[in-house]
């Protein structure tokens, strides 16, 4: 049997991952420094690792809820609340995900049709465009600059807006450039996607690794933002868990409900001894993510 000529064609288009490649090369070979992967050079918190450890211990390998164990989403809408000063609700607005790949990939599969146009500023994260051709939709790159910091502009965003358009997906800190956008800089963008009714995707998992004067601000947070914003953040970077595929959405209800439906059949749940260790991490090591940021 001809496989490729079963193979879906939306999927035979998706050129694979040239990071994965170039990971795979490296790990072939004695004493080569792999920069081609985000994640930290540090193994997870000691509480988390102990935490997990206790929970298999006590044989804790159940399934949890779909949306994940409340105890970890109650966590993660106190954290989010303190740190960056939005509320979700933990019961029904939060969604506990396989890393923020899977929340990304079930978000876009949520909202996009055929024809649908989701536009990515680029440099971006290689996974964007590839869940938006999987999803169905079209992938509408707007080029950033060195010369503005790689900063988005609303002036870009007007070149290739079209009736097409429903959503935007966006990253700050950024993967790969690590720029940060201020508020101010943010809500030039935030009111373009205001006019044109935009769902805005913000990728947010490098919030806790910046430095110096710069401040983060959730996408969210900007006036009028939280009802069209789907948030993606995780454990990966900030807690070092990154073999532990262990993120969240946040989305109001009306948004989240969708991807969670999605969620249920692909995957059920999140790993549930990641989730224990994730429960740790927001509640006890804000000290280790201090510790490593500064290393």
């Amino acid at each position: 049997m001809n496989w490729n000529d079963k193979t879906a064609a939306n999927v035979k288009a998706i050129k694979p991952s040239g990071i994965r490649k170039f990971f795979d090369i490296a790990a072939q070979v004695k004493g080569v420094l792999s920069l081609s992967i985000g994640e930290p050079d540090f193994a997870a918190p000691d509480k988390v690792l102990a935490a997990m450890k206790a929970s298999l211990d006590a044989k804790e390998t159940s399934y949890t809820g779909n949306s994940g164990m409340m105890e970890l989403r109650e966590a993660i809408s106190h954290h989010f609340e303190q740190r960056y000063g939005v509320h979700y609700d933990p019961k029904d607005e939060i969604l506990v995900t396989v890393g923020v790949s899977e929340g990304l990939a079930m978000a876009l599969l949520a909202i996009t049709e055929p024809g649908d146009e989701v536009i990515i500023p680029d440099p971006a994260y290689v996974a964007y465009p590839a869940s938006v051709e999987l999803a169905g939709g079209t992938p509408i790159f707007v080029p950033t600059y060195p010369e503005h910091d790689f900063k988005l502009t609303v002036e870009a965003l007007e070149k290739v807006i079209t009736p097409k358009t429903k959503a935007i997906v966006i990253g700050y800190p950024n993967n790969p450039t690590g720029t940060v956008m201020s508020a101010e800089e943010l809500m030039p963008i935030a009111k373009f996607a205001e006019e044109h009714d935009l769902i805005v995707l913000s990728d947010e998992i490098y919030c806790e690794l910046m430095y110096g004067d710069a401040k983060f601000t959730s996408f969210a947070k900007l006036p009028g933002m939280r009802e069209r914003t789907v948030i993606f953040n995780g454990f990966s970077k900030a807690y070092a868990m990154t073999g532990m595929r262990l993120g969240y959405v946040c989305a109001p209800r009306e948004g989240l409900a969708p991807i969670l439906k999605l969620h249920q059949y692909a995957i059920m749940c999140a790993n549930t001894t990641a989730q224990v260790g994730g429960i740790t991490a927001l509640k006890e090591c804000d000290a280790d993510v201090a510790a490593m940021r500064q290393e």
